[in-house]
């Protein structure tokens, strides 16, 4: 820098100093999730000396820090997408036909866990599930219903599918095939991302070695199949919703990226056969500019990446990349806030350069979105596009001191992180050992001890509440009528197919997975063009390959260090230590998830930050039963049963709990709890089944705390 611009600077530092009445600079500067420090100013002498981040590069060049294409939004805008599916195939359809009709540009798909899971509905286990949190697919008629006059030739369809992704890929093809279209001209895109269910969202089936496989073999197949269709999206989003700071989210994404590609090339396929079609997929929350730098970040390295795979095509090394704004930060409390939240989410990742974007509805943290509330989240991206501007230059944040600086950290940051995945032996080696789950479970646990503690500020939550907390219409899914709905079209299907036909096709499957011969996708679309079911092609593969079943390990006093010396705190510890005393005992509680609900980030911090406090808590495995949690609370004498909630089968579930409690507990001494996305509308039914407490996302694990245990100690005096 020149004699003046310095003098500049330290001019400015004296101003600064004496203005905010601190030391010097330093003592002004905030360090986030990530432990990167942000300083109160940055000048072009923070530009220097570069590792990654290439500030002269161009929009379209190496190493595409700026964007992969040229022209980006001056040319075409990103790709509106809204992430929906409920109920039935019909429902979904008429759904998606108003959305596209009202300016969104491509389908994205939610189905039910059931389907996640490999289940049909017919199934015992997923009664409370059917339809809840997406649509129910049991066989290809049903995914011929949900895209009934919807031209596969020409819509990109983007599916949310890992676990049961073969018999859902397959059933899309053959979909395909009878509308009249080769499966050549289909686009769009499919998750296939096993390695991050293992990490935080837990919809996986099989275990994770053979899980790898099925990736590679829909990788190899799409590859020489279907020259317009994205065979993997590498998914960030579940992990920041999990909890994973920004810097974790990029890295171990890029990680899992690095694993699949390795995968592909184990097929014998080169890397410029593939990578082409690999894309990603970001959660973008509300640290706005941490959210660009990290888009930015991550086109950076991974052409990094590509390139040390010996990549040469531009398309290669080029990353792609679909965002949602995030669920997470949506809240119960004054929910019109989030509008504005997802506004600013939107317009974060649009500005970070991302090719498509689903924004969330606002009620989304209560229930499933209404329609209405779905066109205001649709909206918001068509006033982005059309009236604010943003779309006549490419890049405009390019040249910020801030932002170019925040890209660096953010990419050498990540680095780190990846090359310590490497050394460990790659991301299926670190998902199988646990550490990457627990390192996400660890950073969420400190973001909720800063929101409890209110170092983290939640408008309308811990700070600014409001007194008159608006009534939301939400949607309502009649789970017994969809059950029964599928259930009658499956059985209709069964019983005009050819069962030896069938018989021989998942035999197929089978022997292919034991032996690890032959492509499972190929042989899975025989399967389901012989109308094999979701859940009986499922069950071919889990006869070689068995069933994954997690291990529950917490962290330990991460959220009790936030509250060292806070009152209340320790006034629940006192109350702890006095049932204690009077009962010989701690009070006993089990944290619970049921159904095929995975998302399990709530319920291990209630458990982590509930043993910080001094309760006993026992972690029940998930995808748990009724019976099975009744039968684990009785076996291990708990004073409560604590259940989590996020996909709306709070109405099944819980009152099939309390019944079976009813059988077990003849003391009536176990109090039950639940704490999640239930609308308020059903606080009375679950109170009428005699729940004891309910806790809507955003309380604090403090006042739930202390309720609980006022609970306890009233039941066993």
């Amino acid at each position: 820098m020149t004699k003046n611009k310095n003098k500049s600077l330290n001019n400015w530092k004296d101003k600064f100093t004496k203005e905010v009445k601190v030391d010097s600079v330093e003592d002004f500067f905030y360090s986030t999730d990530e432990e990167i420090n942000i300083k109160p100013l940055y000048t072009e002498a923070d530009l220097l000396d570069y590792k990654f981040n290439d500030i002269s590069s161009l929009p379209g060049e190496w190493p595409y820090t700026r964007g992969p294409k040229a022209s980006m939004y001056t040319n075409r805008p990103w790709t509106v997408r809204q992430y929906a599916g409920f109920s039935t195939a019909e429902e979904s359809n008429k759904f998606y036909k108003k959305n596209l009709e009202a300016g969104q540009m491509g389908l994205s798909v939610a189905f039910d866990l059931p389907t996640h899971r490999g289940y049909d509905s017919d199934d015992e286990l997923v009664v409370g599930d059917v339809g809840k949190a997406g649509v129910a697919i049991d066989t290809v008629e049903d995914m011929k219903v949900l895209f009934n006059e919807i031209p596969l030739d020409k819509m990109s369809v983007s599916m949310t599918m890992n676990g049961a992704v073969l018999p859902i890929l397959a059933a899309f093809i053959v979909a395909g095939e009878e509308q009249g279209f080769d499966k050549k001209v289909l686009s769009g895109t499919i998750q296939n991302d096993i390695l991050k269910e293992f990490m935080v969202r837990n919809t996986y089936i099989y275990p994770p070695e053979p899980s790898m496989k099925i990736v590679g073999d829909i990788i190899e197949y799409t590859a020489k199949e279907m020259p317009k269709f994205n065979s993997i999206s590498i998914s960030g989003y579940h992990m920041q919703e999990a909890g994973a700071n920004n810097v974790q989210e990029l890295a171990f994404t890029l990680a899992d990226g690095m694993e699949y590609v390795r995968a592909a090339l184990s097929k014998g396929l080169a890397v410029d056969d593939f990578a082409p079609r690999l894309s990603f997929f970001f959660a973008i929350g509300t640290d706005f500019f941490m959210e660009i730098a990290k888009l930015r970040a991550a086109r950076t390295l991974w052409a990094k990446i590509m390139k040390d795979f010996g990549a040469e095509n531009e398309k290669s090394l080029t990353l792609r990349t679909h965002c949602q704004t995030s669920g997470v930060s949506l809240t119960q409390k004054d929910p019109y806030n989030n509008i504005v939240r997802t506004s600013y989410e939107a317009l974060s990742a649009v500005l970070g350069g991302t090719q498509s974007l689903h924004t969330n509805s606002f009620d989304e943290a209560i229930a499933l979105p209404t329609e209405f509330s779905s066109r205001i989240a649709r909206n918001t991206q068509l006033i982005l596009q059309n009236e604010t501007g943003i779309t006549n230059t490419v890049d405009p944040l390019a040249g910020s001191y801030f932002v170019e600086k925040l890209t660096e950290d953010m990419c050498a940051a990540a680095w780190k992180i990846i090359k310590e995945v490497e050394e460990l032996g790659g991301m299926t080696k670190a998902v199988a050992a646990g550490i990457p789950k627990l390192k996400i479970e660890e950073s969420a646990t400190q973001k909720q001890a800063k929101v409890d503690s209110g170092k983290r500020v939640v408008v309308g939550v811990n700070k600014f509440k409001n007194p008159n907390e608006p009534k939301i219409d939400v949607l309502v899914i009649d789970n017994e009528k969809v059950r029964e709905d599928q259930i009658r079209k499956m059985n209709l299907v069964k019983s005009n197919r050819d069962s030896k036909l069938l018989e021989a096709c998942l035999d197929n499957i089978t022997n292919s997975a034991k032996n690890n011969e032959g492509n499972l996708l190929a042989l899975t679309i025989e399967a389901i063009r012989a109308r094999g079911t979701v859940g009986e092609v499922s069950k071919a593969l889990e006869n070689a390959f068995g069933r994954h079943y997690a291990t529950n390990v917490g962290v330990s006093g991460v959220y009790g260090k936030f509250f060292e010396k806070d009152d209340k705190f320790m006034d629940i510890q006192k109350k702890i230590n006095l049932f204690e005393k009077e009962k010989g005992r701690r009070p006993r509680v089990l944290i619970v998830k049921m159904g095929q609900d995975g998302h399990d980030r709530g319920a291990k911090i209630v458990a982590t930050s509930f043993a910080d406090l001094g309760f006993d808590i026992d972690m029940g495995p998930l995808f748990q039963t009724s019976k099975d949690v009744a039968k684990d609370a009785i076996e291990n004498d708990v004073h409560a049963i604590g259940v989590s909630t996020l996909a709306a089968g709070h109405k099944t579930l819980v009152p099939a709990l309390m019944q079976s409690l009813k059988e077990l507990d003849k003391d009536n001494k176990i109090i039950v709890f639940v704490g999640g996305v239930i609308p308020e509308q059903d606080y009375q039914f679950l109170y009428d089944n005699n729940v004891s407490a309910i806790f809507g996302p955003g309380t604090s694990i403090l006042d739930s705390a202390e309720e609980v245990i006022k609970l306890i100690s009233e039941k066993n005096n």
